[in-house]
């Protein structure tokens, strides 16, 4: 029995990772090929393309990138007609994977879209796409599989499987007791995991720090960086902005669990944040031109933090306002957020200050986050994935069905 995997970003090449070792757990005989990343290799998954070395956000990346698309989308075809997978499981990376399940389907094999893409946010207008091209979508979130339901896309909710990786982290011991000799309260930043998302957000951040350290002298700062690259762009802003702020790379986990509050760019690190019940302030900068087309163009939901969706009652009422603070109502979303085009520095200090200064507000904070925590943060999606997948696989049907 073979899969065929198409995974485009990081996040998603860690969930199949995940959820290949759940499936060949259960069928250890099972072949996983396909495009991913090293941790889906690592996994036992037969590599053609690491597809995460394309994982891109802006159109002009896309561009540059095109004629590789469509080579390994023609490559996935050729594949499909010569070997025929039993199946075809995609994570995230819509623009791509919509051709390899349009690919998939013209060749009748069946499509399993675990993690569906954020349709409901963005482009409510591709369920059209997903209902044709998409046999089986596993949902991340609660609401999804309803949302889609209702539009004809046979839906069912599993998890996030985030929390699983969340359940299975181990913190360095060495590095938290070294931490916790220093003096002061630790605030942690963290800036993103992309080249544009730090460039664009840092500046923001250190500027508040510096709003901070002058009503809080006794606060400290570290900075989480994804990566060497972003570690060393990282520290040339920071040498800019007169601060004395650390940077480690790979201590994320260790950063957020021995943070009294964070600042955080906007991203599925407001998960982490919520699994370990951190007060954080979110942001997301970008261009006016940018931002309009977000705010008031493309988005069809209120907030743009995935935690904040979970937890307000207003999240779909498709109001464009931002968050405001003073908004009676506005302490209902966990995480106070600033997606913006403008300078937002005092306001995120405002939060950060009340947090280090006010330790009833931030317990306050902590048990919302810890409420919601237990409402939604369940580990186990990647096993029920993998069993659902087992299970509506054609020749497993078949099995059963003769049984």
């Amino acid at each position: 029995m073979r899969l065929f995997f198409s995974v485009g970003e990081p996040s998603g090449d860690l969930h199949g990772a995940n959820l290949i070792r759940d499936l060949r757990l259960r069928r250890p005989d099972l072949e996983c090929v396909g495009y991913g990343g090293p941790r889906m290799q690592a996994a036992g998954c037969e590599l053609h393309f690491d597809l995460t070395s394309l994982a891109v956000m802006w159109i002009g990346r896309v561009l540059l990138n095109l004629r590789t698309f469509f080579r390994l989308r023609d490559e996935a075809r050729a594949y499909f007609d010569r070997e025929r997978p039993d199946a075809v499981v995609l994570i995230d990376f819509p623009g791509f994977n919509w051709h390899i399940a349009a690919a998939a389907k013209e060749r009748d094999i069946p499509v399993f879209y675990y993690g569906v893409p954020q349709l409901w946010a963005w482009a409510p207008w591709r369920v059209k796409k997903m209902r044709r091209t998409v046999d089986h979508a596993l949902c991340k979130l609660p609401f999804e599989e309803t949302w889609l339901r209702e539009r004809g896309v046979n839906a069912t909710f599993i998890g996030h499987p985030y929390f699983d990786e969340m359940q299975r982290q181990i913190l360095d011991q060495e590095f938290l007791v070294q931490q916790r000799q220093r003096q002061g309260l630790l605030v942690t930043l963290l800036p993103g995991s992309r080249t544009q998302e730090v460039a664009s957000n840092l500046p923001a951040f250190l500027k508040a720090a510096a709003l901070v350290r002058q009503q809080t002298p006794d606060v400290r700062f570290a900075i989480a960086a994804f990566n060497e690259k972003l570690a060393t762009l990282s520290q040339k802003l920071v040498a800019g902005s007169g601060l004395d702020i650390p940077i480690h790379i790979g201590r994320t986990p260790e950063l957020i669990h021995l943070a009294e509050c964070c600042l955080a760019c906007s991203g599925s690190v407001s998960l982490e944040l919520l699994w370990h019940e951190k007060p954080t302030v979110i942001h997301y900068k970008a261009s006016p031109l940018l931002y309009a087309i977000g705010r008031y163009l493309a988005m069809t939901v209120r907030y743009v933090t995935l935690v904040n969706i979970l937890a307000a009652d207003d999240s779909f009422s498709g109001m464009r306002r931002p968050y405001d603070p003073s908004e009676p109502g506005a302490d209902q979303i966990p995480f106070p957020e600033y997606p913006t085009w403008q300078d937002k520095s005092e306001n995120l200090a405002q939060h950060l200050n009340h947090w280090l200064t006010d330790g009833g507000e931030r317990q306050r904070k902590i048990e919302q986050l810890r409420t919601l925590k237990s409402d939604f943060a369940q580990p186990g999606a990647s096993a029920r994935a993998a069993e659902y997948v087992l299970r509506h696989l054609p020749a497993e049907t078949a099995a059963l069905k003769a049984a």
